[in-house]
Parts: C-alpha cells; structure tokens; sequence
C-alpha cells in the first residue's frame, strides 16, 4: 500500500479537479485505522458516514445513530487522517426541528472533529432552508441526492432514484435547488447513468456518485469494498478484497491454537533472570504476603 504525503485537500483543489477533469477519490472510514489506511491510500476525501450505524455499530438502519456516537467515529478518524478532506454526515433527527438545531449540530462536527464539511441529505424545501442556515454560518455542506438511507421509507425502500418521468424531474429539480442553496459537493446515490450524465454538465460543484455512474468522483462504504460487510450488497458496490473471510480464518486459527496449546509458543512468552525467579518461590514459600 502506497504512503502517501500530500498537503490537506482543501474545496478550491476540489473544484479544481472538477475543471481539471481529474477523478475524486472518496471512502468512508469510521475510526482511526480504517482513515489512517485510506489517507496512506492517498484518496482525497474521507466520509464519516451514517452508514456506520449498520456497519460498525449493528444498526438496523441509518436513522439510528446518534450525534454523539457519530462524533465519537469522526473524531478517530481524523486522527487517523489529519491530512484528508474530511466530510461527517448530520444523523437523521439531529437537524429537522430548526434552523438552529442544524447549525449547532453542523458547529459541533467541525469543533469537536475537525470536519471540513458536514452532509446533509434531501432537497426539499425544509432541507434547502438548513443548507442555507449553516452555510451562513460558516460550515460547508455537501448535499445528498436520489437515494436519501435517511428517508428511504419514504422513497419505496433501498431503491434506484430517477428511473420515472416524475423521479427524474424531481432529481434535476433537486439538484439545481441545493446547487443554488450553497453546497460545494454532491453526492448522489442510486441514479440511473444516463440520467446523471445529464445532469453533471449543469453542475458547477463536484458531484461523487455512488451507483450513479461515471462522475466526478466515487464514493464507497470502505466495509463493502474490502469485503466486510455480509449479505447482499447493491448492485454498484464492487469487492476489492476479502477481508471478512481473512479476519474469521485467522480467529478460527488462533481459536485452535489455543485449544490445542500451542498458543503461546516459547516466542510469546517473557522470560525472568533466576533471581526474579528464586525471589517470587520464596515469598510465595512465606505466605504470598507484600511487605
């Protein structure tokens, strides 16, 4: 694996490679080895997604996590990644009772865990309102198009967006609305190809897709590219590695060594001068006592 020294990423280089033409490299990563191995990587962005609440946290859903548990996961991995443009999503609950409650809760990821630019999903008329609110106040968003986990209820279930004369035309809608809203990037997740190839030309902030076809750049939950994850995953994630099978076999192998004494070896083992030895049998020899 590549280590990779590079100055922090900021949005201009963003939008530099948007017109440069240069692909973004986006991944989640959700504590401090998993951001240390993707800045090593040298991608240029990392997202603390809320898709640590089924991922890492054993959620049934993404609406289920919380502020503080997301800030907790987005704080380890800046450690892990000083170096990378760091996006932390905003969890389902934590902005729809009021302009404020966004703002605080956008504030928060900044100060706490060092977040370059907080998500926010949905395009609607409440959501484009928080946008504007909290990049009033100084935080960039990066906005959340087509499939919204957030609000996939409401959407049908985990589902292509964009494939009907409505759902397309709302998308193109959407998309222009939270262009002019303010956000400096857009994610969007689960469009048909064609479809965004219409859109991207009508975008000046960088678009990240995730089963959206070829884009500015692309985004993958890390667990589903190196093999973490089990079941079935959307038809858009693509294994890099197998690293779910690897960490059960050598659980299973460690598992047998111990049973079958052979862990630990005389190599794991530390060992005492004679004296150390001599002097722990003759405390033991009167009484076990500390004098």
């Amino acid at each position: 694996m590549p280590d990779v020294a590079k100055p922090k990423l900021t949005l201009t280089r963003l939008l530099e490679m948007k017109a440069a033409g240069e692909p973004i490299v986006m991944v989640t990563a959700y504590d401090f080895p998993g951001a240390r191995a993707a800045e090593r990587a040298g991608v240029d962005a990392i997202l603390v997604g809320d898709s640590a609440a089924q991922v890492v946290l054993g959620y049934e859903s993404t609406a289920q996590i919380s502020v503080d548990e997301l800030l907790t996961l987005a704080r380890a991995a800046r450690r892990g990644a000083p170096a990378t443009f760091l996006v932390c999503d905003l969890p389902f609950g934590s902005t729809e009772v009021s302009d404020a409650q966004a703002i605080e809760t956008a504030v928060r990821f900044v100060r706490e865990a060092g977040a370059d630019a907080v998500k926010l999903e949905g395009g609607g008329p409440e959501r484009l309102e928080r946008i504007r609110a909290i990049v009033a106040a100084g935080v960039p968003v990066v906005g959340h198009l087509g499939l919204t986990p957030q609000t996939a209820t409401m959407l049908g279930g985990y589902r292509a967006q964009g494939r009907t004369v409505e759902s397309a035309r709302r998308l193109v809608a959407e998309t222009m609305a939270v262009q002019d809203a303010g956000v400096c990037a857009l994610v969007i997740e689960a469009v048909p190809t064609d479809v965004v190839a219409k859109i991207l030309p009508r975008v000046a902030v960088p678009v990240i897709g995730i089963g959206a076809g070829p884009a500015d750049g692309q985004v993958l939950v890390l667990h589903d590219l190196i093999g973490i994850t089990e079941g079935r995953t959307p038809v858009f994630v693509k294994r890099f590695a197998e690293l779910g099978t690897a960490m059960a076999d050598a659980i299973a192998d460690y598992s047998d060594e111990v049973r079958g004494g052979r862990f630990p070896a005389d190599e794991h083992q530390y060992r005492s001068a004679p004296e150390a030895v001599a002097a722990a049998r003759a405390a033991i020899e009167e009484g076990g006592g500390v004098r």
